[in-house]
């Protein structure tokens, strides 16, 4: 075997390597947890479990094992960041996030925000006709709240908003929101209250952080699609390479108040490039607690 045929070789055996790891971590699920610490909290606190981007995957049949690793947490509530589906070329099956939060909101109680997904429901309902609202009107006939900039009280001491980003957030390259876009959509933050804001993009953390968000749930670049060591992921769903906040944890401190903080859950499924590589599918805990 000449070197070109050897090398080439080598390439072909290397990417089969990697799409078979992709696949395997595909139907992988981890839960990972964080703690939240606030002055405005009071008493024992709350536990959360947050989900996003499932982009219809499942995890066994009916996702019993997603199902399983919500339940071993044993939340106070279950938060969903958006993107239940694919809407995509007119496709629009949203039986599988339906069959999910409705069953997870026999057991527990859940807020869902809009995701890119959700939003190209109503955006293009030329196509999709009355797809958003049969989705919503399902989940809100479970006891679920619909949280389409909108807020809802978890308890006394935490307020959850959902916040709906417009289309030029999703945009290629960086993305942008209008100016005063949160207090317009959601009004003033309630100032003793603990609020955590849903909004599927974590592009725009400044800008919430700005608002009043003490905790940002985001989601949406799948986690980078590829994660190397200390380098994090490579590539979002908008074109970003190298994006710093792909995943995890971040905070934004700021004189005289409280951290902002934001988790960016790596989502749980995939769509258009079904790759996922040291990039586990999620399941994101969050204890909250006071100082």
């Amino acid at each position: 075997m000449g070197t070109a045929a050897f090398l080439a070789a080598g390439v072909m055996a290397f990417g089969a390597g990697c799409l078979a790891r992709s696949q395997y971590e595909r139907d992988c699920l981890v839960t990972e947890e964080y703690r939240i610490a606030s002055e405005k909290i009071h008493g024992p606190g709350k536990t959360i479990v947050f989900l996003t981007d499932l982009h219809n995957k499942e995890f066994g049949k009916e996702n019993r094992r997603l199902m399983e690793a919500v339940r071993r947490v044993n939340p106070d509530a279950v938060l969903f960041g958006g993107d239940g589906m694919v809407a995509k070329r007119g496709n629009s099956d949203i039986r599988i996030p339906l069959a999910l939060l409705t069953g997870l909101a026999k057991e527990f109680p859940v807020y869902c925000g809009n995701g890119n997904h959700e939003c190209r429901l109503l955006w293009k309902s030329d196509i999709y006709g009355d797809t958003y609202e049969n989705y919503r009107t399902a989940l809100e006939n479970a006891g679920i709240r619909y949280l389409s900039n909108e807020a809802a009280e978890l308890d006394r001491d935490i307020k959850i908003y959902g916040l709906d980003l417009p289309k030029s957030a999703y945009l290629p390259g960086t993305g942008e929101i209008p100016e005063g876009l949160l207090k317009d959509a959601l009004g003033e933050p309630d100032p003793e209250r603990f609020c955590l804001l849903l909004a599927h993009s974590p592009l725009f953390f400044e800008e919430y952080a700005d608002w009043g968000a003490d905790l940002t749930l985001s989601g949406h670049f799948h986690g980078g699609t590829i994660r190397l060591p200390i380098v994090g992921g490579v590539m979002t769903p908008q074109y970003q390479f190298f994006y710093t906040r792909c995943a995890g944890y971040f905070e934004l401190p700021e004189s005289g108040k409280e951290k902002s903080r934001m988790i960016v859950g790596r989502g749980l499924g995939t769509h258009s490039i079904n790759i996922r590589l040291n990039d586990k599918p999620q399941v994101v805990v969050v204890h909250l607690c006071g100082i």
